[in-house]
């Protein structure tokens, strides 16, 4: 499949054959919207979602400012280049599945434009992560490499998870790795930045099982189908707050029995209103990050 082969662009500005001058949309209005297009193919809440938890951990670390600024840029053309990679690869699929606010699939922008920029954006990726030194760099980047896979392979098989446990576990290593000497991350950051990434493929993925089947897909999530990976996808959040709640030395507290409480309510009650509400999952898996991410800083950020 080429996804540089996707429809054509209808309505992004193209004038109508026959029609005259005034029935053409402005010149201005096509370009506007193939910049919004452009920002919709990138996946900009995933992105932001994965840039802001890197922002975070730099922050919480210790990395100050500027180094900080630093980390959050490498995150963001990474995510940025991962996007964009996805939505230029499946713009065929997606058009013969009809999905709605797919960009490169309805023809806002073009195919070729995509990826162009996911070309760019993983261009600028790669000195901005060797900028946070070399080691913390080669993790990072490895994480990326990991994602273009998934898009490119690996999301049609059963090690579909695989990226995304690279990914989500390689995020704390990378920043500890920034920091003054490059301290070794701490095992608890990994491993819950590992069953994040699980959940995070269980979540993201289940509300389009039946299409991606349809369409011959057959990640983990597919072959598990949409009951089971519903059941399974409260055992790797509550497994991630857990580590983070245990891991570290010292006693739980109050701070941590408070986020197991909360995270498993949410872990629990996310997937339930999966059938009226398709992200429903997917917002409790963010939620479930969200007291995790207060729970690590909290007990130590990603290298103490």
């Amino acid at each position: 499949m080429d996804a540089t082969d996707s429809v054509s662009p209808a309505g992004a500005g193209a004038q109508p054959i026959g029609a005259g001058p005034s029935d053409a949309a402005p010149a201005g209005a096509g370009r506007r919207g193939r910049v919004v297009g452009l920002a919709l193919a990138c996946h900009p809440g995933p992105a932001l979602a994965v840039t802001a938890l890197g922002c975070a951990l730099a922050l919480g670390s210790g990395l100050g400012g500027p180094r900080s600024a630093l980390v959050t840029a490498a995150v963001l053309t990474g995510q940025l280049s991962v996007g964009w990679c996805n939505d230029a690869y499946d713009a065929r699929r997606d058009a013969d599945a009809g999905r709605r606010g797919k960009p490169a699939a309805d023809g806002t922008v073009e195919a070729r434009a995509v990826w162009a920029a996911a070309v760019v954006a993983l261009t600028l990726c790669v000195p901005l992560s060797l900028a946070c030194g070399a080691l913390a760099g080669a993790v990072h980047l490895a994480a990326v490499a990991a994602a273009w896979l998934y898009n490119l392979r690996l999301k049609a098989t059963a090690l579909s998870w695989l990226p995304y446990v690279a990914g989500f576990s390689a995020l704390p290593a990378a920043v500890a790795l920034s920091l003054p000497g490059g301290p070794g991350p701490r095992w608890w950051t990994v491993t819950a930045g590992a069953l994040l990434g699980f959940a995070a493929h269980l979540a993201d993925t289940l509300p389009d099982i039946a299409t991606d089947r349809a369409a011959g897909i057959r990640g983990l999530p597919h072959r598990l189908g949409a009951r089971g990976t519903r059941l399974l996808l409260p055992a790797p959040l509550l497994g991630a707050t857990a580590v983070l709640a245990f891991g570290p030395p010292g006693p739980v507290g109050a701070g941590g029995a408070a986020a197991l409480a909360l995270a498993g309510a949410v872990a629990l009650a996310g997937p339930a209103p999966g059938r009226r509400w398709r992200k429903a999952a997917l917002v409790g898996a963010v939620a479930v990050a969200a007291v995790d991410l207060t729970l690590l800083l909290a007990r130590g950020a990603a290298g103490a």
